[in-house]
């Protein structure tokens, strides 16, 4: 049997197709496009025309994918900007009309269960841990041990959603970065008495930025082949200093920095950073299994 699992993200798009051979998925297609879907949405909170095209036209080209590799079962879940926007709706009739793609539109609470779903595929849970998923639209935070996973929590703090309402500046100044800090703090009461209580020691970072921190400061490592890895906190904070501080132009000429991320990075850095100052993190890992990887858990036989 093969399985699709499609990833409707904020910005990025992924396309995941796995063949299963009695108990065991064999990953044989994996991509993934910078759609932007969420491109302008804080405007007017409208998936805008030229952003509602392109994530059309990537269905269209995920379909003809999957129609290529026979595929058997087809998943589609879309998140916060797809269920955040006015017109998602819209996109969600558009992808079946005109990709034959079925989407189901996943709220923030089963966003943060798949999360936890694929992390704890992963294999990088060990003792307690505070899982953190930072996605264009929404931020998901999930607390849990090996056994169980304790309270979880979806955030309307995703990178392009701060990038659009705060990041005026570049280098980004002082004042834009309080801005940032006040309305995390204004946010993220109920995370921070949840990790009071149960004292997490461990941040592990689901996919997309903290790849991107992981491949920067470990260069020789294949994210696309591994599941998990440390990450040291010191080369950490170091790093996402170098970030916080660089100008637009400095970061695109920096080694494993995609285009998506330029800009969004220092999103990512920043509310990493608070992260861990304010639960008083010092360990920090990468899952390269995530919420895609959740639900494709999820479908197998």
């Amino acid at each position: 049997m093969k399985i699709a699992v499609i990833d409707i993200g904020t910005n990025t798009f992924h396309l995941i197709i796995a063949a299963q051979s009695d108990e065991k998925l064999e990953i044989i297609y994996k991509t993934n496009v910078p759609v932007k879907l969420g491109e302008d949405i804080t405007k007017d909170n409208l998936i805008i025309a030229n952003a509602f095209e392109r994530g059309i036209n990537c269905l269209k080209q995920f379909k003809a994918t999957i129609n290529e590799h026979q595929v058997d079962v087809v998943k589609a879940t879309a998140t916060s900007g797809v269920r955040s926007a006015k017109n998602g709706t819209g996109f969600v009739e558009s992808a079946w009309d005109e990709a034959g793609i079925k989407i189901d539109v996943i709220d923030g609470d089963e966003e943060a269960s798949l999360i936890y779903q694929g992390v704890k595929w992963s294999g990088a849970i060990a003792g307690k841990c505070l899982i953190m998923d930072i996605g264009g639209g929404s931020t998901e935070f999930i607390l849990c041990d090996e056994k169980e996973l304790i309270w979880k929590k979806s955030y309307n703090i995703g990178a392009a959603r701060l990038m659009q309402a705060f990041f005026k500046s570049d280098p980004i100044n002082e004042i834009d970065k309080n801005q940032i800090l006040t309305h995390l703090n204004q946010e993220l009461i109920e995370l921070k008495t949840i990790c009071e209580e149960f004292k997490p020691e461990t941040l592990i970072g689901s996919a997309g930025a903290f790849e991107t921190f992981a491949q920067m400061l470990l260069p020789n490592i294949d994210v696309k082949a591994i599941s998990a890895a440390d990450i040291s906190y010191s080369a950490y904070q170091k790093l996402s200093e170098k970030l916080i501080s660089a100008s637009h132009q400095e970061r695109a000429q920096m080694e494993n920095l995609i285009p998506l991320r330029v800009d969004m990075i220092v999103m990512a850095g920043i509310l990493t950073n608070y992260v861990l100052a304010e639960m008083n993190i010092k360990q920090i890992k990468l899952s390269t299994y995530d919420l895609k990887m959740g639900v494709l858990h999820g479908l197998k036989k």
